[in-house]
């Protein structure tokens, strides 16, 4: 009886491991089935906004206007985290920066509800496309200002490091250079103190 007894604990002990596995399992299933989903979401909205600017029209500029917005805040991204990871003193631009995000991401939005109520209906606002163009030209202004500033930032660093670099090199040379004899620049005087008296002969 106490052989069954234990039979039936470890088998218990067995069931209870591969349910807590199984368990885990589909937790992980779902998180990853989860992120999938998110991305391709994400890549069926970028290829239908790619698609989209390929044709005529308002919405079509629309789109191709989201386009421009979203690769003007990935180089200016890139740029700030650049920056960062040289150790630059860069003040408040990575908070300026995540609210630059957020705003991009509000006009995003009203581009993309612009460009869809477009191609369903003709009758819209055209005065709403010209304000949106206006806040565009804001936002990439912006972005391209930090990106200037930051070059002009890594032409310094840059220019200070090739300074030095220089000075290095210079110095390098100066240093391997084998000092003069004197034997050889007694040799060099006796040599033409000889010629110039031939020469006075």
């Amino acid at each position: 009886m106490a052989e069954i007894s234990e039979f039936l604990v470890i088998v218990l002990a067995i069931l209870a491991f591969l349910l807590l596995l199984t368990g885990v399992g589909i937790y992980l299933l779902v998180k990853l089935g989860k992120k999938a989903a998110k991305k391709a979401r994400q890549a069926t909205t970028r290829l239908t906004t790619h698609v989209n600017a390929m044709g005529t029209g308002d919405a079509a500029e629309v789109e191709r206007l989201r386009l421009d917005l979203r690769r003007e805040m990935a180089l200016t991204r890139q740029a700030v985290e650049q920056a960062q990871q040289r150790g630059w003193g860069l003040g408040d631009l990575p908070r300026l920066l995540a609210d630059l995000s957020a705003q991009a991401d509000v006009h995003d939005g009203q581009l993309a509800m612009y460009a869809q109520q477009r191609r369903v209906s003709p009758y819209i606002d055209h005065a709403a496309l010209d304000r949106l163009r206006e806040h565009q030209a804001k936002l990439t202004a912006m972005c391209a200002r930090i990106r200037a500033d930051l070059l002009g930032d890594q032409m310094h660093h840059a220019s200070s490091g090739i300074d030095e670099l220089y000075s290095r090199t210079e110095l390098e040379i100066e240093a391997r250079r084998r000092p003069p004899d004197p034997l050889d620049q007694i040799d060099e005087l006796y040599r033409r103190s000889m010629e110039q008296r031939k020469d006075h002969s």
